[in-house]
């Protein structure tokens, strides 16, 4: 029995890192390997590019957030202020499978660019200020890069996906902008790690989503929701 169980647990772990590789073999590949004037990949290899790197960031966001939860948040009670307080919920999505399944693919084609479009600013401003966070974790900043990085590509791939699937229609410049910029930078250390708190919780919450989107859209587009 004990054989048994080593054998599992080094298959587990055996899977687990080869889908790990496989989502940093597919990060570090360019949406457009020929260029982004003359993008030659298919509509099905950008989807699948997509929807595997949209899980690599929502794998490194989760992991973020409970890493920043063990080490900053333990009994503050930061959960129930963060629950709807996102700079994102003022966007309207669908609250589950089912509402996601019934809404045009074109309208979760444009809800998953506006949303990453919206994690633009914060990303950047993320990344600068976990830098001067006391004693934070060499592995949150190292995260928090990768998944700014890692969201630009992914929304350079939306851009290509949304082209071929409606070409010739005119995007908008649309997303939800955020005003939290004056309290990461506090130097009310409660005030101030909340706002960390809530960047990584609402991070975690939206990669979520889109992860979900992308794999719903890609199933309703390439497959016609035979899979």
């Amino acid at each position: 029995m004990d054989n048994k169980r080593s054998s599992l647990k080094g298959s587990l772990l055996l899977l687990l890192v080869s889908n790990l590789l496989l989502y940093k073999s597919v990060a570090s590949l360019p949406i457009c390997p020929s260029g982004n004037v003359n993008c030659q990949v298919s509509l099905r290899d950008l989807f699948d590019r997509a929807v595997i790197l949209s899980h690599y960031i929502h794998n490194l966001s989760s992991e973020m957030f409970h890493e920043f939860d063990k080490q900053y948040a333990q009994g503050r009670g930061f959960i129930r202020k963060a629950i709807n307080s996102c700079h994102t919920s003022s966007l309207s999505t669908p609250d589950n499978k089912e509402q996601a399944q019934q809404t045009h693919h074109e309208d979760l084609l444009n809800l998953v660019l506006t949303v990453l479009r919206s994690w633009n600013d914060p990303l950047y401003h993320l990344v600068t200020e976990v830098r001067g966070l006391q004693e934070a974790p060499d592995a949150i900043l190292e995260k928090a890069i990768e998944v700014e990085e890692q969201s630009k590509r992914l929304l350079e791939g939306m851009e290509k996906i949304i082209g071929r699937v409606h070409p010739g229609v005119k995007e908008n410049e649309v997303y939800s902008v955020w005003s939290g910029l004056p309290s990461l930078q506090m130097a009310d250390e409660d005030t101030r790690l909340f706002a960390f708190y809530n960047l990584f919780y609402c991070l975690r919450r939206d990669s979520h989503k889109i992860d979900n989107y992308l794999k719903l859209l890609k199933c309703r587009i390439i497959y016609n929701n035979n899979c």
